[in-house]
């Protein structure tokens, strides 16, 4: 009975999957962009294989002009370059965390196949946007399930980045841990796509005739947010620690002129 127990108690010790355990980060970097190259390669598929007038429809119907004919598929090339950004700058954010991450986990690997799992659902989400016809409850409906992907797809990359926190003297480089120099930036570029896409889809819920509008409107807003993001956190935290550092120095002027007051005026 001994040894039955010993062999079971074996058997379990061979099979725990342990979540903490380190994982090739090279593995994970190699997978995640070749899935990335994947998805913006389906995009310009899609646009090659429908939304290409050919010879004859720019002759009969737009008399020799390519121009007006590809005027008439705007929205989908608008879809398209706005679907392209997104899957870019959803890979410069993985980029950015990759950098100062210094040894990957298995949990962190499980978070990233989620997160690329919903990043090869953009191309979908693309040919929604550009099917249906305009202000349509059916083109409501496609807006609001590319947010929701995009914003799955990005709320991932934020758990990476937490769960890497949790062992961070382990797993991230010095300037992204808490208090580093790069903390505050690392989790404002990682929460931006999050916060529009959610924010995103609400506001198509609560204005739908305005969804397009909204939709396009996040990914032109999102690429001039990242440009701009570095200033606004540095403004921020300049002016966070000059507060600090006034209130330090009242606290400061508190202490020395209750040392120079006597013990009958600090009574009185």
């Amino acid at each position: 009975g001994q040894r039955d127990e010993e062999e079971a108690h074996h058997s379990l010790e061979t099979f725990t999957f342990y979540l903490s355990e380190p994982l090739s980060k090279e593995r994970v970097e190699a997978f995640s962009d070749g899935v990335y190259a994947i998805v913006a390669t389906l995009l310009i598929l899609d646009i090659c294989e429908d939304n290409v007038p050919d010879s004859r429809e720019v002759e009969e119907k737009f008399h020799g002009s390519l121009l007006e004919a590809l005027s008439e598929y705007g929205p989908n090339y608008l879809a398209y370059f706005g679907s392209f950004v997104t899957i870019g700058l959803l890979w410069f954010v993985h980029h950015s965390l990759f950098l100062y991450v210094r040894k990957a986990t298995r949990l962190m690997g499980l978070l990233n196949i989620l997160s690329l799992a919903f990043i090869g659902g953009l191309p979908l989400a693309y040919q929604l946007t550009s099917e249906f016809a305009e202000k349509s409850h059916n083109e409501i409906e496609a807006i609001q399930v590319s947010c929701v992907t995009t914003f799955f797809a990005s709320i991932f990359q934020l758990a990476m980045w937490t769960t890497a926190l949790l062992h961070e003297r382990e797993t991230l480089h010095p300037f992204a841990r808490y208090g580093g120099k790069e903390h505050a930036f690392m989790f404002a570029k990682l929460a931006l796509y999050p916060c529009v896409s959610l924010g995103a889809f609400f506001l198509t819920c609560l204005l739908s005739e305005f969804s397009t509008a909204i939709f396009h409107l996040m990914q032109i807003v999102i690429p001039f947010a990242f440009l701009a993001l570095r200033i606004f956190v540095r403004i921020s935290l300049t002016v966070i620690k000059s507060v600090m550092s006034l209130s330090r120095r009242k606290v400061v002027l508190l202490e020395e002129e209750e040392a120079c007051l006597s013990p009958t005026e600090m009574l009185s």
